[in-house]
């Protein structure tokens, strides 16, 4: 089975679904990555490890280490720019209109002819815009590429652990526990270098001490199946078969 993952900046795969992907690798399905940007308006790491220059070069390299902890057979980046974040923490979308990226994303599917689509939630997770613009123009090339099945992370259900990352309007199909493939996601979530001050800086102000990215990495990742106007029931069971005993219903 072929399975995209799509997302709009490096780290995005393995916080969110970086467990099931490395489960899926491992039992068989071929797994590739694609990502909008290469995340050039992010944070350079504390202290930082590169310039502002350099950023989107480093981060390109961080999202295929993290790939290879992962057992992703490919990256592929689609040519926009991540913007910069705005002096008071505004966030941006890295293209005006879905109009300007589904055609990107269809030269890519129309390429590997995936079986399913894994991409960001109708609510951007946190209302992020880049990733309110990645799930649309993902699922709209799924639709007109004709992809069977796809999917997207953080659906919300009851005891979702992240409650503000969850996606409010996408209530789960599935969760898959990823115990079993946890050290590989904690290796991914270690290659996104420039991002570790960010990925413990909540939890760490939460509890008034340093959290180690231990215990900051999501052991449960959540789905929503999402009709793509095909027979989504037969591509449907491929993935959750090969996921097997460790998804269990919303």
């Amino acid at each position: 089975m072929k399975i995209l993952c799509l997302v709009a900046h490096p780290d995005d795969e393995t916080v969110f679904a970086g467990g099931t992907l490395a489960l899926l690798a491992l039992r068989g399905a071929k797994v590739g990555l694609v990502c909008c940007t290469r995340g050039e308006g992010g944070e350079a790491g504390e202290p930082p490890l590169c310039s502002r220059a350099e950023l989107g070069a480093v981060r390109e390299a961080e999202l295929r280490c993290a790939a290879r902890a992962l057992g992703c057979s490919s990256v592929e980046f689609l040519p926009f720019r991540d913007p910069d974040v705005g002096t008071d923490g505004s966030l941006y979308p890295f293209a005006p209109s879905p109009e300007e990226v589904v055609p990107r994303i269809q030269s890519i599917f129309n390429a590997h002819h995936p079986d399913a689509v894994i991409t960001h939630g109708s609510g951007g997770e946190y209302g992020h815009p880049a990733h309110l613009l990645a799930n649309r123009a993902c699922l709209e090339a799924a639709r007109l590429s004709g992809v069977p099945c796809a999917y997207t992370f953080s659906a919300d259900f009851e005891a979702h652990p992240r409650k503000r990352s969850a996606n409010r309007d996408d209530p789960a199909d599935f969760v898959v526990a990823v115990d079993r493939t946890f050290e590989l996601k904690l290796a991914a979530m270690e290659c996104h270098r420039t991002q570790g001050a960010l990925f413990v800086r909540r939890a760490s102000a939460d509890a008034g001490h340093p959290v180690p990215l231990r215990e900051v990495v999501l052991r449960v990742e959540s789905f929503r199946r999402v009709a793509t106007g095909r027979a989504t029931e037969t591509a449907a069971p491929d993935m959750l078969s090969l996921l097997g005993d460790a998804v269990r219903p919303d």
